[in-house]
């Protein structure tokens, strides 16, 4: 996978909890807030048209702070609304370890950022040798039933594994803290692993979480 743009050093991050955005993934989002639609104008205008998707946490002294490790989206649609809105779709292409906050005059935020440690995220696709998928489907199964979500089986047997480990490590109604995990899995392996830790706690009665849209 080769790409004509260089990987920046500063990007803008949006803060967005429980929005996952995973390597070789598609994240839709829908933009209304005025500092976000100057991001999205501002991006445009980049020859790498990324953005940096970052979940926020509460921290103990009551500030709103971003975890340190962020997944860059390329921007590749977009679409206005008669009334301003845009609806865009990112394309997941690695993520990042932040370094520093930029002071500047922008209304949104952007970020000194390190590409280093996450260089597979931009080579092929990839595979999960120790899949058991048979286990695994069942234990969704019983989980979407569960939680009364409905889904098309058949396509999700015949996805290949990262696909469909990354598409429920986005989709499924995890807490934030729980999307953070799934980013920050070395490998889809673990990332499977930690996905089917999960649905079990769910499964045993954790604690019901809300679908953020």
């Amino acid at each position: 996978m080769t790409f004509k743009f260089d990987m920046p050093d500063v990007i803008p991050v949006f803060p967005l909890p429980g929005a996952l955005l995973l390597p070789r993934a598609k994240l839709p989002l829908h933009i209304f807030e005025p500092r976000f639609l100057s991001m999205i104008e501002d991006c445009m205008k980049t020859s790498s048209r990324l953005i940096g998707m970052v979940q926020p946490y509460q921290a103990r002294d009551g500030e709103t702070r971003l975890h340190s490790i962020g997944c860059a989206g390329r921007l590749n649609q977009f679409s206005e609304t008669e009334d301003g809105r845009y609806m865009v779709t990112l394309s997941g292409m690695s993520r990042f370890r932040i370094k520093d906050e930029v002071e500047g005059f922008t209304p949104y935020r952007r970020c000194h950022v390190s590409w280093a440690g996450f260089e597979r995220d931009l080579g092929k696709i990839e595979r999960d040798e120790n899949f058991d998928r048979a286990s695994f489907m069942a234990a969704l199964k019983r989980y979407f039933d569960d939680r009364q979500l409905s889904t098309d089986w058949d396509t999700m047997q015949e996805a290949d594994d990262e696909l469909l480990i990354n598409s429920l490590s986005m989709l499924c109604p995890f807490e934030p803290e729980d999307k953070q995990a799934l980013l920050e899995a070395p490998s889809l392996s673990t990332r499977r692993e930690t996905l089917t830790t999960l649905l079990e706690f769910a499964l045993r009665g954790g604690a019901d979480e809300d679908f953020l849209q």
